[in-house]
Formats: C-alpha cells, structure tokens, sequence
C-alpha cells in the first residue's frame, strides 16, 4: 500500500496532524549561547551565515545541519529583532524549528561600535602576527575579526 492509501486510512486527528506540517507558515527558532536564551519566537523566516554562504530557513525546510560563522542572522517575524550578530557555532533544522547553537548574540541594542572597533583592532594585529603562530590561532583571529565586523555592521 502506498502513503496516499495510508493517508485515507488515517483517522482524523492523524490527517489534521499532517495537513497542520505540511501548510504551516511559522518556524520556530531558537538562538541560544553559552550564557543566555537569546530568541524563542515563531517567525517567518531566518538567513543564517553558514560556513558555505548565506542559507535562507523557510517553514517546511528540508532537515539540516550545518557549521556557522561569525555573521548577521536576519529574522523576519513580528515578535524578534530584525538582525542580531553572532559568533559563529551551529545550525539544526528539523520538523519546522531552527536553532542556533552559537558562542555569542548581539542584537542591535546590544551593539557598541567603539568595544567592536577594539575587538577588530586586536583580531587585525593578531592576524599580523600569525606568521609566526600555529594556523589555529590564525583562525581565531580571522574569526574573531569576522565577529568585529558583524557588530559594526549591526551597529550602523
């Protein structure tokens, strides 16, 4: 028997279970770091700076896992901020929800130019300095300047 003749087997709450995930129009994220839940909110949609370019997260996205860097998240929801800045870390998407696992969040309040103009002034003398250091610590610095970069971003 096919899923279609299973479907028209099923009694009625397993059909409104299904119809409900298959035209639902909300995700439900999750941002959360080391210290804090940032964002627990339905929205719309979510772009996420992964490791291989920007990825757009509707309502019924394929299931996904997937490595962050630092970058802006863009929300687009009634109850969340628009943008918020994050550290790099990950990505799960599974069964309309999406939540980010990442090493910190900076939402546009939260932004302060002059520590983030600091923070890349140390990631650039950093990265000047790395010839001479393991290629991890050049890593760091590169994604340290990366989350400078998002916050100044943010910030304007």
């Amino acid at each position: 028997m096919n899923n279609t003749g299973a479907r028209q087997n099923a009694s009625t709450p397993e059909k409104l279970r299904f119809a409900r995930q298959i035209f639902q129009k909300m995700l439900k994220l999750e941002i959360v770091t080391p210290e804090r839940k940032v964002i627990e909110a339905e929205v719309d949609s979510v772009t996420v700076p992964t490791a291989s370019g920007e990825a757009g997260i509707l309502a019924n996205h394929a299931p996904l896992i997937s490595a962050l860097k630092p970058g802006i998240v863009t929300i687009s929801g009634k109850e969340t901020p628009d943008q918020l800045a994050i550290g790099g870390g990950f990505v799960e998407v599974s069964n309309n929800v999406v939540s980010v696992l990442t090493e910190s969040a900076i939402t546009a309040d939260e932004a302060d130019p002059q520590k983030a103009r600091q923070m890349r002034e140390e990631a650039e003398a950093a990265i000047a300095a790395a010839a001479m250091l393991p290629i991890e610590d050049s890593e760091a610095a590169r994604g340290q300047l990366d989350a400078a970069n998002a916050i100044l971003q943010l910030a304007k």
